[in-house]
């Protein structure tokens, strides 16, 4: 794992709980846990179809820019 032993794993903690405290620890994993899940569901899922013919969409933004 990225070669961090546990005494690295260790003295990351503790700079982390000396920096936010003990109660902003569970937030910050709950965001953390969100964030990579949201990351692991948005590499699974198949890319939407993209459409060919973009000519609607240069219309619209020609219109958006008079």
């Amino acid at each position: 794992m990225f070669g961090l032993g546990m005494p690295e794993l260790l003295i990351i903690l503790v700079i982390v709980l000396i920096i936010f405290g003990a109660g902003k620890l569970p937030e910050i994993g709950r965001g953390l846990g969100r964030g990579i899940k949201n990351f692991k569901q948005a590499t699974s899922e198949k890319p939407e179809e993209i459409p060919a013919d973009t000519s609607d969409n240069e219309k619209e933004v020609e219109k958006l820019e008079e």
